[in-house]
C-alpha cells in the first residue's frame, strides 16, 4: 500500500469519526432544526397570514407553556387541578353507586333466601363475586368518568403535545422516547390504557421501556387508596377547611415522585437490558383549537372509560370468588386469609407494613380498588369485603390495629410503586407477546416498592419516629 492510499484511508477514518461524533451530538436533530428554520424563513418571505394577531397570541401562549422557567410549574399546577376536580367530583357519584349496588344486593339476598339456596352459594355469588364487582364499579367508574374527559379536553385543546415537548429532554436523557410522556399521562386514567398507548412509539426497545415503567404513575384504581389515606393522615394534620387541599397536594407530590422513579428506571433499563441510543423525536406543535365536545365525550367515555372498566370487571369477577374462599375456609381456628397474613407478617414488618396489609395487596392483584376493603375485612375478622361509613371510622380502625403516619406513608408508597394489576399485566402480555417481559413488569416495580418502603421504615426507626 503506497503513501497515497494510506493517506486516503486515514482521511476516510477521520471523516467516519467526524460523522459519528456529529451523530452523537444530535446530527439528525440539527438537520431537522435547519430544515424547519429554512422553511420558516421562506414562509415569512412568501406567505401572508390573514390572522397574524391570532398566530402571535398562540406564540405568546407557547412561550409561556413551554418556558424553561414556567413550563414545569404550569404542568404541576394543571395536574393538581385535575386531581382536585377528580377527588372532589368523584365522592358523591361513588357514594350513590355504592348505595345503589348494596340496595340491589339486599334484593339479591332476599331472592336467594326465598329460593332456599345454600349459604355457601349465596356467599360465593353475592358476597364474593357481586360485592367485588360492586366495589370495583362504584370506586373506579366515577373517577374515570371525570379524569378521562379532563385529560381528553387537554388533548383536544392541543396542550398534551406541549407536555411532550417539555418532558422530551428528560426522557431522552433517560435513554427513552419523548412520546413516553404521553403514554405515561394515559396511565393516570388506567395503566392498561397507558400500555396500549405505547403503540405510538415506533422503536421496539423504547416501547418496552415505556410499557415496563408505565406502572409508576397511579391509575384510577390506586387513587382511592392514596386519596383516602392522604385525607385521613395528611389532611388530618390541618383544619377541615384545608384538608382536601392538603390531601390533593400530597397526592400530587406522590405522583411527581412516581414520575421521578419512571425516569430513573427508564435510564437504568436503557443502560442495561434494553441498551441503545434514544431515537430522535421531532414534534411539530399543533395549533390550539376549540374543544369538540362530542369527540371528547365519545373518546373519554366510550373508548377509554367503558373499555377499561370492562377489562377490570372481567378480571375482578373471579377475584371475588377467591377472596370469599380465603376469608371463609377455616384451617384450625383461623381462616386461610389469616394464616397467609401471619406468614407474610415478618417481611411486612421490615417494610413498615403488617401481614394483613401485604396480603391485601397480594389478593388485590386483579383490581387495586379492592385493597382497602380487604384490609378492613381482615382487621374486623369478617368473611366479606366491607367499607366503613366514614373516613373517621376507618382512621379509628387503622390506629387501633397499630397504624402510624409512617405506616400510612408506606402503604401509599407501596400502592404507588408495587406490581401492576391483573388487567394491566394481561394487557402487557397481549401487547408484548412475551411472558418474560410481563414477568419483569411485575417483579421490577415490586422490588422497587419493597426497597423504598424498607428505607423509609428503617429510617423512621433510626430517627425514633416509630
Amino acid at each position: 500500500m503506497n503513501n497515497d492510499n494510506v493517506k486516503e484511508l486515514e482521511d476516510l477514518v477521520e471523516l467516519s469519526e467526524a460523522v459519528q461524533s456529529m451523530h452523537e451530538d444530535g446530527l439528525r436533530d440539527n438537520i431537522v432544526k435547519d430544515i424547519y428554520e429554512t422553511a420558516e424563513y421562506i414562509t415569512k418571505k412568501v406567505v401572508t397570514k390573514k390572522s397574524q394577531r391570532k398566530a402571535d397570541i398562540h406564540k405568546k401562549v407557547d412561550d409561556i407553556l413551554t418556558s424553561r422557567i414556567l413550563g414545569y410549574p404550569i404542568m404541576i399546577l394543571l395536574l393538581g387541578i385535575v386531581f382536585w376536580l377528580t377527588i372532589t367530583g368523584a365522592n358523591y357519584p361513588s357514594q350513590m353507586l355504592a348505595s345503589f349496588f348494596f340496595w340491589f344486593e339486599t334484593k339479591l339476598t332476599s331472592l336467594f333466601m326465598y329460593m332456599g339456596s345454600p349459604e355457601w352459594l349465596h356467599g360465593i355469588l353475592v358476597l364474593g363475586i357481586y360485592r367485588t364487582l360492586a366495589w370495583v364499579i362504584s370506586v373506579m367508574l366515577p373517577p374515570m368518568a371525570i379524569f378521562f374527559p379532563l385529560f381528553t379536553l387537554l388533548e383536544d385543546l392541543g396542550y398534551l403535545p406541549r407536555v411532550a415537548f417539555n418532558l422530551d429532554k428528560l426522557f431522552k436523557a433517560a435513554g427513552a422516547h419523548g412520546k413516553q410522556s404521553l403514554t405515561m399521562s394515559m396511565g393516570f386514567g388506567c395503566n392498561a390504557a397507558g400500555v396500549i398507548a405505547c403503540r405510538i412509539i415506533e422503536s421496539p426497545r423504547e416501547r418496552l421501556i415505556a410499557t415496563i415503567t408505565n406502572n409508576f404513575v397511579p391509575c384510577n384504581g390506586r387513587f382511592p387508596t392514596l386519596i383516602a389515606l392522604s385525607t385521613i393522615f395528611v389532611g388530618g394534620l390541618v383544619t377541615s377547611r384545608y384538608s382536601t387541599l392538603a390531601a390533593t397536594s400530597f397526592v400530587t407530590l406522590l405522583v411527581i415522585f412516581g414520575i421521578i422513579i419512571t425516569l430513573v428506571v427508564s435510564w437504568i433499563l436503557s443502560k442495561t437490558i434494553l441498551k441503545g441510543v434514544p431515537s430522535s423525536f421531532t414534534l411539530e406543535l399543533p395549533p390550539y383549537r376549540k374543544p369538540r365536545i362530542g369527540r371528547i365525550l365519545y373518546t373519554s367515555l366510550i373508548d377509554r372509560t367503558i373499555f377499561v372498566l370492562g377489562r377490570a370487571i372481567v378480571v375482578a369477577a373471579p377475584a371475588g370468588l377467591v377472596i370469599w374462599i380465603l376469608a371463609n375456609v377455616m384451617i384450625g381456628d383461623m381462616s386461610i386469609l389469616n394464616h397467609l397474613a401471619a406468614l407474610l407478617d415478618p417481611l411486612a414488618r421490615t417494610i413498615g407494613l403488617d401481614g394483613f396489609i401485604l396480603m391485601a395487596f397480594v389478593i388485590g392483584l386483579p383490581a387495586n380498588e379492592i385493597v382497602v376493603p380487604i384490609m378492613i375485612m381482615s382487621y374486623m375478622s369478617k368473611g366479606t369485603m366491607l367499607e366503613l361509613e366514614s373516613l373517621a371510622q376507618m382512621k379509628e380502625l387503622f390506629i387501633a390495629n397499630g397504624w402510624t403516619f409512617v405506616t400510612a406513608l408506606n402503604v401509599m408508597l407501596f400502592s404507588l410503586l408495587h406490581f401492576p394489576c391483573g388487567t394491566t399485566l394481561w394487557t402487557i402480555r397481549k401487547e408484548t407477546g412475551s411472558f418474560k417481559w410481563t414477568l419483569l413488569s411485575a417483579l421490577l416495580p415490586t422490588a422497587i416498592a419493597l426497597a423504598v418502603c424498607f428505607i423509609v421504615a428503617q429510617g423512621a426507626r433510626l430517627l425514633g419516629l416509630v
